[in-house]
């Protein structure tokens, strides 16, 4: 199973996303197909068949758990990864 893959089920799972490493979920979104831009700390993530934008800054080594929620009610609801 690919670290995307894996990565993905945990976001999906929902009851870990305080746990969830910055470098895993950055991982997942470019598994996705999201274009990433950097500024700073933000990394920016877009996709062309995707209205939202998506930014994340990490927490040390993890992602936030608020931006872990909302990459998975992205993913839910473009149904997004059924292809990893």
């Amino acid at each position: 199973m690919s670290r995307a893959r894996k990565t993905l089920q945990t976001v999906l799972n929902g009851k870990s996303d305080a746990s969830i490493r910055f470098r895993d979920l950055r991982g997942l979104l470019k598994a996705l197909g999201f274009d990433e831009r950097v500024r700073g700390d933000h990394h920016i993530y877009t996709r062309e068949d995707v209205v939202e934008i998506i930014n994340l800054q990490p927490r040390g080594s993890l992602a936030k758990p608020y931006q872990v929620k909302q990459v998975r009610q992205l993913v839910q609801a473009y149904h997004l990864g059924e292809g990893l």
